[in-house]
């Protein structure tokens, strides 16, 4: 690993949802930063994620992570990762060794502030320089698509091969995603892109909501906490990108055949048998005896199972290990880029996993194109293991080329089959309904946040299955039952008690349809290494397929209809189902048992979600499995070019990692509810040279300076809000930095006009020493205000529920207190105090959460107390505080001017 970055320098500055803007001098250093930040703010988070790439998890945490270390030996994850590093290039590689630098800078802080670690006894370790390449890997491994291949396989071997097209379709532990592009809107304003990937909803979240700035570029977007840069959705202020998964068959499983002579192993190849490399590894595990894991690798790629049935060796083949690449040359291209032609550019070093990806600029360019490589071999090696010594299966020179393509209005990608896009690349899709429904909504000019949440289930050949059925002799509840399916109005909506009871019947015809004669033989044990149970368990697959299952078990001598009455008749026996909601809750995954989780609770009561697989809202479930969520949208997006201060986002929990900050789970109750926040993108300026900001702010709080010279000379100021005072100038709040405006500030609140801000017989160090206070606090903040670079005064904002006066009145949610001091006038302007004062509550409510805005001025201070009457502000009780006699009022978000 090279030495860090000489001198790194850097600055954190955190908005209101703890999500954090870094600015550094280059881009190694800031590389540097971006792993500081990533192991403070997710310690925990990281270091499982290299556990599971160096397979060293249950050494950790017990017996039950040994599966999956046993498959990352075989796999040859850690390997694969090295091999990948040492073919970056220098300057990729350089980027990569400042972030781990920056993780391992850190670690000591992040995990002792993290409580996970002292629940299982465990402490950080330090990172190799391909651990990043390592945990995108553990991250995108099982992404692909050779489990279902094991599932055909065993489909062919229970039900025969004509079978196997009954389940082609997304898998079940898949991950896709929704998104789309818009090419301008009336008016001529240019285009937007938005969307929500797909995934395991794991808690803290897969992704990490950043800005990153230097001198080359600012960029804001989602990191993969362990991995630099913003591989998958960026906004560049120029240009924006995203992705959805391609569905495209870039794995290979292969049959192989082994001997064992004279302490060698063997493989069949087509002209013999010849010697392959194997050892064996010690997986050492917590409370349990060591497991010895046999390490081999073919000429076709690691061993990762032995089939129990036939003996044989089942080893992978990947682009990421026969290439020794996994893409990471595209990253700082695409931070760099500021066209779409150098999306498209950077995105040329793409390897695995493959995703479609929409690209748009600010001239109104926008592109689909396809990023990643797909083998070029015999069709059949997208279907089912094949045998490793049969020549006819082996890789051709070269990839699968996919040609890049203009969009002209609008382009939907949702996983599924496009022709003349991602049909030739791939076998298993989603079904097409999430695009259709897209397509309609976009194209009716619904607001993204209405087509991300869209809940209308494609229930259709469900509904015919069950207007077919004959109710005679039926019971009531039976046929009641039957009436408030087919009323139901197909809508996932978590108050819908239709929704419920479709859900219930679905389940229990999942069930019964496992049991058919004809598809019971699914439930024979697949002979494969249990941790591939997601992908071959046969009830989740019949859930998931059910109109396809339903459509062609008539061929395997089965009576859909007789499953149908069975599941109705079992429903409506039971216990009521209740509304949607009632079943289908929020479940995200976390690698810790209950019994030792500091974050068992943090996310409070279940939280009922709306949506279901197949909904454009895809919260999913697994019908006859169980109707909880634990996959869905990690993030939501929309990027606009025209207008960056109208972009917005928001992820499943928050910015943070430890189970005890208040931006843990901040943002759930805005992404349940289907609602995004403004990306409050900072504007880095050097001190003392001005400010400015590409779009709205959120509250804040400031890390400082990370590194720099004694005298701060060095040091940047974030703006985190501007906005035009039409006949005043440009407006902006800037984080008051207490060493470099000191004096400035010291000198406005010693005068005796500021009697009533309490400072006036204060020292500099002691007005100092008060300002790194607030500073260093999470729930206060001081903003210096300025109009057309000139400072005007300190706007202070805090949490009445964190400061004493919460004591002293019932403190409500989204109740935010401020102060406010403006400076002495130059000369005045008619109407100053008033168009700042809408600047600042324009900005405070900025913030969805906030709904009241909270003062408590000394009642002495006339001016003041008529000025905020004026404002209209709510004047409630006085208050007897330490220091003063105070005026409480508020003015609600409502009332706002």
């Amino acid at each position: 690993m090279s030495a860090p970055p000489a001198d790194p320098v850097g600055r954190v500055h955190r908005d209101g949802y703890g999500v954090p803007h870094l600015w550094a001098d280059d881009v190694d250093q800031l590389a540097f930063l971006q792993g500081r930040t990533a192991a403070t703010d997710r310690a925990w988070q990281i270091e499982v994620e290299r556990w599971r790439s160096e397979g060293t998890l249950a050494a950790r945490l017990g017996p039950a992570e040994v599966a999956w270390d046993r498959f990352a030996r075989r796999v040859r994850l850690d390997d694969t990762a090295q091999r990948c590093y040492q073919r970056l290039d220098p300057a990729t590689r350089r980027w990569v060794d400042a972030y781990v630098d920056g993780v391992n800078a850190g670690l000591t802080e992040g995990s002792a502030a993290t409580p996970e670690f002292a629940a299982t006894g465990t402490t950080a370790g330090a990172w190799q320089p391909w651990t990043p390449l390592g945990v995108f890997l553990v991250q995108h491994v099982l992404f692909g698509t050779f489990p279902s291949k094991l599932w055909r396989a065993h489909i062919a071997a229970t039900l025969g091969p004509a079978a196997v097209d009954l389940f082609a379709m997304e898998p079940p532990a898949s991950s896709g995603s929704n998104a789309w592009a818009v090419t301008g809107r009336p008016g001529g304003t240019g285009p937007v892109i938005a969307g929500d990937p797909h995934r395991i909803l794991e808690l803290p979240g897969v992704y990490q909501q950043v800005q990153l700035t230097c001198p080359e570029f600012d960029v804001v977007g989602f990191a993969f906490p362990g991995v630099p840069g913003l591989p998958h959705f960026g906004h560049a202020g120029t240009v924006a990108w995203a992705i959805t998964n391609a569905m495209a068959d870039y794995q290979d499983l292969y049959r192989e055949q082994l001997r064992r002579v004279d302490g060698q192993v063997l493989v069949r190849q087509a002209d013999g048998w010849t010697p392959v490399p194997a050892h064996t590894e010690l997986v050492e595990v917590r409370d349990g005896a060591p497991v010895e894991v046999e390490v081999i690798e073919t000429p076709r790629g690691p061993v990762i199972d032995i089939d129990r049935h036939t003996g044989e060796a089942i080893s992978l083949r990947t682009p990421s290990r026969v290439d020794g690449a996994l893409g990471f040359e595209a990253l700082l291209p695409l931070l760099r880029a500021r066209r779409t032609a150098d999306v498209e550019q950077a995105l040329r070093h793409w390897v695995e996993p493959v995703n479609s990806v929409l690209v748009a600029d600010r001239s109104g360019t926008v592109r689909r194109l396809v990023a990643g490589r797909v083998p070029v071999r015999d069709d059949r090696c997208r279907l089912v293991p094949v045998p490793g010594w049969a020549p006819r299966y082996a890789w051709r020179d070269g990839y699968v080329t996919s040609a890049a393509a203009d969009v002209e209005t609008v382009a939907v990608n949702a996983n599924d089959r496009r022709v003349g896009d991602t049909a030739h690349l791939g076998v298993d899709f989603a079904p097409p309904y999430r695009a259709r429904r897209m397509r309609e909504l976009v194209d009716a000019g619904a607001a993204p946040e209405a087509v991300q949440t869209d809940p209308v289930a494609p229930a259709d050949g469900l509904r015919r299955l069950l207007r077919g059925l004959d109710l005679t002799g039926h019971p009531e509840p039976v046929r009641d039952l039957h009436s408030l399916l087919l009323d139901w109005d197909g809508r996932m909506a978590v108050d819908s008690a239709g929704a419920g009871a479709f859900a219930a019947w679905r389940a229990a015809l999942a069930r019964h349809l496992a049991d058919e004669p004809g598809l019971r033989p699914l439930r024979a044990d697949t002979g494969y290494d249990p941790l591939f149970a997601p992908w071959t368990d046969p009830v989740a697959r019949i859930g998931l397929a059910l109109e396809r299952v339903i459509d062609g078990l008539a061929d395997l001598g089965g009576d859909p209809a007789h499953c149908a009455m069975a599941a109705l008749t079992e429903v409506a026996a039971g216990p009521d189902p209740g509304a949607w909601g009632e079943r289908h809750r929020l479940h995200p995954v976390r690698v810790l048992p209950a019994a030792v989780d500091p974050a068992t609770g943090a996310l409070g009561s279940p939280v009922p979600l709306a949506g279901d697989t197949d909904c454009v809202l895809a919260t999913g479930s697994v019908p006859g499995v169980s109707d909880l969520c634990w996959r869905g949208p990690v993030a939501r997006y929309v990027w606009d070019l025209a207008e960056p201060d109208a972009s917005r986002w928001v992820v499943p929990f928050g910015a943070a990692g430890r189970p005890d900050d208040r931006h843990f789970a901040d943002q759930l109750p805005r992404w349940s509810a289907g609602d995004l926040v403004p990306v409050a993108r900072v504007r880095w300026t050097p001190a003392g040279v001005g400010t400015g900001v590409d779009s709205a702010g959120l509250l804040g709080d400031d890390d400082g300076l990370v590194g720099g010279d004694a005298d701060g000379t060095r040091r940047m100021l974030a703006t985190v809000h501007s906005r035009r005072l039409p006949g005043i100038g440009r407006f902006d709040l800037t984080v008051l930095d207490p060493d470099l405006h000191l004096d400035l500030v010291y000198g406005w609140v010693t005068e005796p006009r500021a009697r009533f801000w309490g400072m006036t017989r204060h020292t500099r160090e002691q007005v100092g020493d008060i300002y790194r206070f607030i500073d260093s606090l999470d729930s206060h903040h001081a903003y210096l205000m300025s109009v057309d670079d000139e400072p005007v005064g300190i706007f202070q904002t805090y949490e009445p529920a964190e400061d004493p006066l919460g004591e002293h009145y019932p403190v409500r949610d989204g109740d935010v207190g401020i102060h406010l001091f403006l400076a002495p006038a130059r000369h005045r302007i008619p109407g100053f105090t008033d168009a700042v004062a809408a600047a600042f509550t324009g900005y405070l409510f900025s913030d969805p959460r906030r709904q009241r805005i909270v003062i408590e001025p000394d009642v002495r201070n006339e001016p003041a107390l008529r000025r905020w009457k004026r404002l209209g502000f709510v004047f409630d009780a006085q208050l007897d505080l330490a220091d003063k006699q105070a005026q409480l009022a508020f003015l609600a978000r409502t009332m706002a001017r």
